[in-house]
């Protein structure tokens, strides 16, 4: 990695997001942060900005409002000329309430969102250059967790004359029975003082690279956001990766923009107003309240602008038709650890997958309802099987206040029907050849046992050094421990190292285990992959964090590092 590319070795986070991450219990997060928030860009995250159709941009008008809006372009109108820039070939159009705030010297909050695939990753920095399009200079880049979005396919039509906005302060009824049936909207906000042109950020002081704006996805049920007669919003909000991003800016300034998108008709609904957050959201004996939210956020509507058919693109959901799958068996794989495994409800063949990905499932939750409708909870889970079963398996550990996994263990067993969305996402074997390192921790095994599932099946990769390390509290969590040995001892080239932190009397090392403690990055060199190795990490994002930057620090390149974190528990 180039040596003017840094992660941040302190942390990230603004006061505001330290002060929400302290008030969920989980300030610990902000010391271990560093390596997922960067200030550039990665090799996937330039390439995933650069095959975009659109981007979703969070910026201030002249009266320093929030506001969101989605910018739209021809293939390749998005270019990443190096780790710290992004050219977007794109610009505000003139209904837009963005149309002359965009300008050299402003912040800028930036989301690409790839629905199709629920890949998302955000950056935020400061305009450079402004015109027909803008250059921006990124001053933090990180991904998100593929939670919440509803997967869509994206078309283009042919563009035309789009009607006039109406710009109000209230909702009507057609805004609010579109809000009251979106599943999707994005949020921008910001945090302390952002920059305006000629400000001090121009006269050549540092900024912190926490400051500024900052664009985001919120997914849910339709009716997740409810409505309030004509100008007032509540939205849950729901467990996530614990960075706090909007929260702690709304504690910091509660100004918010939201753009609500009709996908089917490329119309764009933009409001601001204010916000403020219910913390403790299951006190209310509302009943239309939903028993998902961790927090809620009450938006105070100050202005909107409706703009029908502002965009050429169009977008069909993936999800009319999702799989329907049986539960042909359930094992217990640990303490904690219960796998389910699913064939299709018909008995026909199962879409294919890789090794790595994951499998969206939709539940319903008996008891648990919003808006006097059942209660649907979608999850994602790494699917832990062979690619060439022929049935899907995927384990879940169980979270005490996880609604989700809670049910499955519980609620769900043989025979039962669940719905899922095919296979998906991006975390899969390296196609380069060369040393490969599988490091998991926890319920992080899941996706790196169905890699090791798929070295070992591919007769190519006999030549080919593997390393399998996981690490585990003790014996009564460690899940797949015979599954591992029976695989390894198929293979002469993959190798285990298992790590227990807190091994019982009954735990033996050299059979159970081969070392006490927990896995650093010097441990992970010292197996003699070296450098040039590919090392997929997956597991909690303390863990993933460490791991990572001490990787980094020891001259292993970020783009030879691959991981995949926990979504929200349960």
């Amino acid at each position: 990695m180039p040596s003017q590319e840094t992660t941040f070795q302190e942390t990230p986070f603004h006061e505001g997001e330290l002060a929400a991450q302290r008030r969920a219990g989980v300030e610990s997060l902000a010391s271990s942060a560093g390596s997922f928030i960067r200030d550039y860009m990665p090799e996937q995250h330039r390439a995933f900005f650069a095959q975009l159709p659109f981007v979703v941009v969070a910026a201030g008008d002249a009266q320093g409002r929030p506001w969101v809006t989605l910018l739209e372009g021809d293939e390749g109108f998005i270019e990443s000329p190096d780790a710290r820039t992004l050219a977007v070939a794109a610009a505000p159009g003139a209904q837009d309430p963005l149309a002359s705030a965009i300008v050299a010297g402003v912040d800028v909050g930036l989301l690409g969102i790839e629905l199709a695939t629920r890949r998302r990753n955000r950056l935020n920095g400061v305009i450079r250059a402004a015109g027909d399009g803008l250059s921006l200079e990124v001053r933090q880049s990180f991904g998100n967790c593929p939670q919440y979005i509803r997967e869509r396919e994206w078309r283009r039509v042919e563009a035309a004359a789009a009607p006039d906005a109406t710009v109000s302060h209230r909702l009507d009824s057609g805004q609010r029975a579109r809000i009251a049936a979106a599943d999707t909207f994005f949020i921008g906000s910001l945090s302390g003082s952002v920059s305006d042109p000629g400000s001090a950020h121009d006269s050549g002081s540092e900024p912190s690279k926490s400051r500024g704006y900052d664009a985001s996805h919120r997914g849910g049920e339709p009716g997740f956001v409810q409505v309030i007669g004509d100008g007032t919003l509540r939205i849950p909000d729901y467990a996530g990766n614990n960075f706090f991003n909007t929260i702690g800016n709304l504690i910091q300034d509660p100004r918010v923009g939201l753009l609500f998108v009709d996908f089917e008709t490329g119309g764009m609904l933009q409001i601001t107003g204010r916000a403020s957050i219910d913390w403790a959201p299951q006190e209310s004996q509302d009943e239309g309240r939903d028993p998902n939210a961790k927090r809620w956020i009450e938006v105070s509507v100050e202005q909107v602008f409706d703009r029908p058919a502002a965009l050429a693109l169009r977008w069909r959901r993936e999800d009319e038709a999702p799989l329907r799958l049986t539960v042909v068996d359930k094992v217990i794989e640990s303490d904690q650890i219960t796998s389910f495994y699913l064939a299709g409800a018909d008995a026909g063949a199962l879409p294919p997958f890789q090794a790595g990905q994951h499998l969206a499932v939709e539940l319903e939750i008996p008891h648990q309802s919003i808006s006097n409708r059942p209660r649907r909870v979608g999850r994602s889970y790494s699917l832990s099987g062979s690619p060439s079963a022929g049935t899907y398996r995927i384990s879940v550990k169980r979270e005490e206040k996880g609604t989700a996994s809670r049910f499955l263990h519980d609620g769900i067993d043989i025979g039962d029907r669940v719905a899922a969305r095919p296979p998906a996402g991006e975390f899969v074997l390296p196609s380069r050849q060369g040393p490969l390192v599988l490091v998991s921790a926890g319920v992080g095994i899941t996706p790196m046992l169905a890699m090791l599932h798929a070295v070992v099946a591919e007769a190519e990769n006999e030549q080919r050094p593997v390393w399998f390390v996981h690490a585990t509290r003790h014996g009564g969590t460690h899940a797949f421990q015979a599954e591992v040995g029976a695989l390894i001892s198929q293979s002469r080239n993959v190798t285990r190292r298992v790590f227990y932190s807190a091994p019982r009397p009954s735990d033996t090392a050299g059979v159970d285990y081969d070392i006490q403690g927990r896995v650093t990055a010097d441990q992970l060199l010292a197996l003699g992959a070296g450098p040039e190795a590919s090392y997929l990490l997956c597991g909690p994002a303390r863990f993933l964090a460490e791991i990572s930057a001490g990787l980094e620090d020891r001259g292993v390149d970020a783009d030879r590092i691959d991981f995949e974190t926990f979504g929200p528990a349960g």
